[in-house]
């Protein structure tokens, strides 16, 4: 890593923390900084001249530090996917979506709401509140799955036809999700609505420590994989040339990102355009070397949706406006902008 790209990663994770502690301080029962590291002094034993009421240590440690933390896993989680998959299609408009990664999971969530008997009402015994997250990472994991054997020809990866496959089968889950919403009840009708709608509300540190691992995987895997994903952007035949086995590269990317988008939307539900705009941020404000745009991704997608969220539970204070609205709020303009830059600096 160069010392410019150490010391703008370094940059981000000081924004990121700052991020962070602004968004544990602000909420309807204000906590200041001086109570905030107060009040986690304590729960580590130190002592700190400064006093603190009981209800702002039970918010902070049971509600507003499990939002934070779910947030910065599902924000980095979409960043470095999104990265990720626009490097290995060579397509700035490429994200993990396009792949069938969400659309499967909502089709496997609603499944859930809507039919709610044998198997699926067996795994509702068994996982209790984690029912409806492990379907959905499961039609994930399924869906994608579809997606690359029906791209897969004579043993190599045909990128073109993981793409119009992973079209294909976003319309056909689509389509089935139409037909059970249609279906389902008034009940079931506003739970699928809230789930698509994405919202961290549900946050809880059981919920953190299960996402974790699911994150942290592909966080630190997905940045080895950026000289390869550099060389590929000069064509398969040229980083094949190069020593890179393409076949077994697109293969990690795509499973790493499925776990990491699959377990985000499990958890929080569909949270659109943070795996779409944070890498097009970093390629154009600072580079479009992959060894800064994916790990970038991560801190910065953390970044903006913990920024999101702190919006989303303050703007209309009592309410909590979904996630999801937000996101897709706050990203469409600045992805209509960064389309019109780039059409204007390409302009001859």
């Amino acid at each position: 890593m160069t010392r410019k790209n150490a010391y703008i990663l370094t940059s981000l994770l000081v924004l990121l923390v700052g991020t962070m502690i602004l968004s544990s301080c602000i909420g309807a029962v204000k906590i200041s900084i001086n109570e905030l590291l107060a009040i986690l002094g304590n729960q580590a034993g130190l002592s700190y001249p400064v006093t603190f009421r009981p209800q702002q240590a039970a918010i902070l440690l049971n509600i507003r530090l499990p939002r934070v933390f779910l947030g910065v896993l599902i924000g980095a989680g979409l960043g470095i996917s999104g990265a990720a998959v626009q490097g290995l299609f060579r397509n700035p408009l490429a994200e993990p979506g396009l792949i069938g990664i969400s659309s499967g999971a909502t089709l496997f969530a609603v499944l859930m709401i809507v039919l709610e008997v044998g198997l699926f009402r067996s795994l509702s015994g068994a996982m209790g509140f984690y029912a409806l997250s492990f379907a959905a990472f499961a039609g994930a994991c399924i869906t994608t799955t579809v997606v690359y054997r029906l791209s897969v020809r004579n043993g190599r990866t045909v990128t073109t036809t993981l793409l119009l496959s992973g079209i294909a089968i976003n319309a056909l889950a689509g389509a089935f999700t139409g037909l059970l919403t249609y279906m389902a009840t008034d009940e079931q009708l506003r739970t699928i609505t809230f789930w698509s709608l994405g919202s961290l509300g549900g946050a809880s540190w059981a919920t953190v420590t299960g996402l974790l691992p699911f994150i942290v995987i592909p966080v630190a895997g997905l940045p080895l994989m950026a000289k390869s994903l550099n060389a590929l952007a000069l064509g398969d035949a040229e980083a094949l040339h190069m020593g890179i086995d393409v076949r077994h590269l697109k293969r990690v990317i795509i499973v790493l990102a499925t776990v990491a988008v699959g377990a985000s939307v499990a958890v929080a539900g569909t949270i659109g355009f943070i795996g779409l705009i944070v890498p097009h941020i970093l390629r154009m404000t600072f580079t479009a070397d992959n060894r800064l745009v994916i790990p970038g991704s991560a801190i910065l997608g953390a970044t903006l949706l913990t920024l999101a969220d702190l919006l989303a539970r303050t703007i209309v204070v009592p309410a909590e406006l979904p996630i999801g609205i937000l996101t897709a709020l706050i990203g469409t303009p600045v992805f209509l902008y960064i389309i019109i830059t780039e059409r204007n600096k390409n302009k001859i």
